[in-house]
């Protein structure tokens, strides 16, 4: 499967498989309700922003990790259906802030282009021996990630949407699980360390609402979606055309 066939499930409302929640082949741009996804007036919807990697790559890491859990009871691990990557977290947002919101990530999609990415290796917040979430970390075009988000970010903040940490150095990652009381992960951080995962694209931005239900695990519905710039093709290098040496100086 091609790493931009089928977005990952994550953020799934209603779906035909628990794997495909979100497909961006059929999603329609700008927001969508699924039943039950809409805001009575007045009320908070806890919302972020995101990008859904392809099952494929998802797979890949799942299958990594899943020994690891047996070893570790102990931590609540993360929904495999839900994995994402967050490009900034807003926090509670009423419908009013939202509707702004939608324009504002428009255009912030519209300003960048794909990014290429593979997932890589691990780490903990905020340390290893002391840990309250595990992640796995990102390799690839990181700066254009961090360009991203720092859009999105801003847009959310002149829509009346601050995120609660702004201002934060952007880390990007994916969490592989979360600690009840601060815990030693030092063995499964190393035990990851050396993973370098396939190669894929982030080619759509997602907003998210985020449900916390009596499961630990909490619901996603994806409210919206909007598609990076593709980005231009790379033609043959331009230079001398004649077939002899190219001579420098300096």
């Amino acid at each position: 499967m091609g790493d931009n066939a089928h977005r990952a499930d994550l953020l799934s409302g209603p779906a035909h498989s628990p794997r495909t929640g979100l497909d961006h082949q059929t999603q329609r741009e700008g927001i969508e309700r699924p039943p039950g996804s809409a805001a009575a007036p007045g009320e908070l919807m806890r919302l972020f922003v995101a990008i859904a990697p392809p099952p494929a790559v998802l797979d890949e890491l799942d299958a990594l990790v899943e020994p690891l859990r047996a070893r570790r009871l102990d931590l609540r691990w993360t929904n495999r259906e839900a994995w994402h990557v967050t490009l900034a977290f807003l926090g509670q947002v009423d419908e009013a802030a939202a509707a702004r919101l939608v324009p504002r990530l428009q255009r912030a999609a519209e300003r960048h282009h794909q990014v290429r990415l593979a997932f890589a290796g691990a780490g903990a917040f905020p340390a290893a021996t002391r840990a309250n979430v595990l992640w796995s970390g990102l390799s690839g075009d990181r700066r254009a990630l961090a360009r991203l988000a720092e859009s999105v970010t801003a847009g959310a903040s002149r829509a009346g949407a601050p995120p609660p940490d702004k201002g934060r150095r952007f880390q990007p990652h994916l969490t592989l699980a979360r600690c009840r009381m601060p815990a030693d992960v030092t063995e499964l951080v190393a035990a990851l360390d050396d993973y370098q995962g396939q190669p894929w694209t982030a080619d759509r931005v997602h907003l998210v609402r985020s449900r916390l239900g009596a499961t630990e695990h909490p619901r996603y519905t994806s409210l919206a979606n909007w598609p990076l710039r593709t980005p231009p093709p790379t033609g043959p290098a331009t230079g001398p055309t004649s077939g002899g040496p190219v001579t420098t100086t300096g």
